[in-house]
C-alpha cells in the first residue's frame, strides 16, 4: 500500500536521522521536511526533453497516480541544468513521510566524521578554468554577450565509500534557512546496470542550497532569487564590512537587478498581482553573503503548477547568463563536463500543483567512493580570471566544510550564487 502525505508524527530531526541510501529523496526547507522511499511511478526518459513538455508529463504522471488510487500523490526529484543533455530524475514514491519545518537548535551536535583518506583533482584545472574565463571575456568585450556563468568542479576519490547520511547531516545542521536535499533516483538504464561498479551505481545528488526558485500554495507563490555575493570572513568586523559593502556595491546591485527583472518578467504572464521589493536584502550561509529579493504574487489560473512556474524561470541569469541562448552555447563550449543536476532545480510537487523547488547549487554528486563538487561564478566585462577562480573556491567551501576538508582559498567579493 502506498503511503502518502500524513500528519506530522515525527520531527524534522527524526526524518534526517532515518535517512539511509535506501531512500530516494530527502528534503528540508523552512516550510516542510520530507523523506521518501521507493518508486510507485517514474517519469520515463525521453530524448530532446524541454522544460514545458517535462512539466506537462509530470502533471500527467501525478494524475495517473491519483487514478491508480493514491489520494495525495507527490512527485519528488530534480531536473538538470540542460534537459537536452541530461535526463530528469523524477518519481512518485511508494512511501512519503512529512514533518513540520525544523526549529532553531533542533539539528545540533558535533559534525559527523566523513573520510579518513582521499585524493582531490580539479576538473578543469585552475589554469584551464581561467582560460575559459578569458574566452568569455572576448565575447563580452565584443558586446554580443552581457554575462555568462562558468563553473568548475573538484573530484574527490576516497579509499572508502562516501558516507552520504553523515554528509547530509553535516550539511543540514548549519543550513537553518535554506534547502537541504538528497536525490537518489535511478534512471531506467541504471536499474539494469552492474551495481557493483562505481560507473553502474546510481549517484546521489546532495546539497544545501540557499536559493528558493519557486514555492506555490493555492493561488499564492513566492520566488527568492539570489544574485550578488561576498565570501564570509571569520573576523566579525571584516565579515560585517563585507556585508555592508555588498549592499551598496553598484556592480553587485546591477547584477542583482538583471536577475530580478528576468524573474519578474517570467512570472508576470501567470498572475494578476506581482510584488517586487525595490531594494534587496541580505541572506547569509556559513560561507557566503548574498543579495536577496523575495518576489510574491497571486496566480490567475489555479491549474498552474509549481513545476510549470519553475520551468518558466529556469535558467535564470544568475546560473546561466544573458542572453540565455548565447550564454548556454558558450557554457557548452567552455565547460569540460555536463553539469547534470548542478544549477538545475530540486524539489517536489503534488497533484494540486503546490510545491517547492530550489536551485541545485552548493551540491555534489556522490557515486560510491567518488564525489564531485561544483561551483560557478558570473563573468562580466569587468571580471578577471583570477577573481572568478577565487570566487568558485569560496563557494566550494560549503561542501568541503561538511566533509571536514580544509582547502586554502581566497575569499573575494562575488556576484552570483552558482
Amino acid at each position: 500500500m502506498v503511503t502518502t502525505k500524513q500528519e506530522a508524527r515525527v520531527t524534522a530531526h527524526q526524518l534526517l536521522e532515518q535517512y539511509t541510501d535506501t531512500h530516494c529523496f530527502f528534503w528540508s526547507s523552512p516550510q516542510y521536511t520530507l523523506l521518501a522511499e521507493g518508486s510507485a511511478l517514474q517519469l520515463p526518459e525521453v530524448e530532446q526533453e524541454d522544460l514545458p513538455s517535462l512539466s506537462r508529463r509530470a502533471a500527467a504522471l501525478l494524475q495517473q497516480a491519483r487514478q491508480d488510487g493514491q489520494e495525495q500523490p507527490v512527485l519528488v526529484g530534480a531536473i538538470p541544468f540542460d534537459p537536452e543533455l541530461s535526463p530528469a530524475r523524477l518519481v512518485i514514491p511508494q512511501q512519503v513521510q512529512w514533518a513540520s519545518p525544523r526549529t532553531a537548535g533542533e539539528w545540533s551536535g558535533p559534525a559527523q566524521s566523513i573520510l579518513s583518506s582521499y585524493e582531490l583533482r580539479e576538473v578543469p584545472s585552475a589554469d584551464i578554468y581561467k582560460q575559459g574565463v578569458e574566452e568569455a571575456l572576448v565575447h563580452l568585450r565584443q558586446g554580443d554577450l552581457k554575462k555568462v556563468v562558468l563553473s568548475r568542479s573538484l573530484e574527490l576519490t576516497s579509499s572508502t565509500k562516501i558516507p552520504v547520511a553523515a554528509l547530509l547531516h553535516n550539511l543540514a545542521v548549519p543550513n537553518t534557512h535554506g534547502y537541504t536535499f538528497a536525490v537518489h533516483i535511478p534512471l531506467s538504464h541504471e536499474q539494469h546496470s552492474d551495481s557493483s561498479s562505481a560507473a553502474g551505481e546510481t549517484p546521489v545528488w546532495i546539497g544545501a542550497s540557499p536559493e528558493l526558485l519557486i514555492r506555490k500554495q493555492g493561488l499564492r507563490f513566492t520566488a527568492n532569487p539570489l544574485a550578488g555575493s561576498a565570501a564570509r570572513s571569520a573576523d566579525l568586523q571584516e565579515d560585517r564590512r563585507r556585508a555592508e559593502a555588498l549592499l551598496v556595491s553598484a556592480k553587485d546591485l546591477h547584477e542583482h537587478a538583471v536577475v530580478i527583472e528576468a524573474v519578474a518578467a517570467a512570472l508576470r504572464p501567470y498572475c494578476s498581482q506581482l510584488e517586487v521589493p525595490k531594494q534587496p536584502s541580505l541572506v547569509q550561509t556559513e560561507t557566503m553573503w548574498h543579495l536577496s529579493t523575495e518576489i510574491s504574487g497571486r496566480l490567475d489560473d489555479p491549474s498552474v503548477t509549481s513545476l510549470e512556474l519553475a520551468a518558466a524561470l529556469h535558467p535564470t541569469p544568475a546560473i546561466c547568463g544573458t542572453p540565455t541562448d548565447m550564454a548556454s552555447d558558450l557554457i557548452r563550449q567552455v565547460e569540460p563536463f555536463d553539469r547534470g543536476l548542478f544549477t538545475g532545480m530540486v524539489g517536489w510537487c503534488n497533484a494540486e500543483g503546490d510545491g517547492e523547488w530550489a536551485v541545485t547549487i552548493r551540491c555534489a554528486e556522490v557515486r560510491g567512493s567518488t564525489l564531485r563538487l561544483y561551483a560557478g561564478a558570473g563573468v562580466v566585462e569587468a571580471s578577471t580570471a583570477e577573481a572568478e577562480l577565487a570566487e568558485t573556491s569560496a563557494k566550494l567551501r560549503t561542501m568541503l566544510r561538511a566533509m571536514r576538508i580544509d582547502e586554502p582559498a581566497a575569499q573575494p567579493a562575488g556576484r552570483d550564487q552558482a
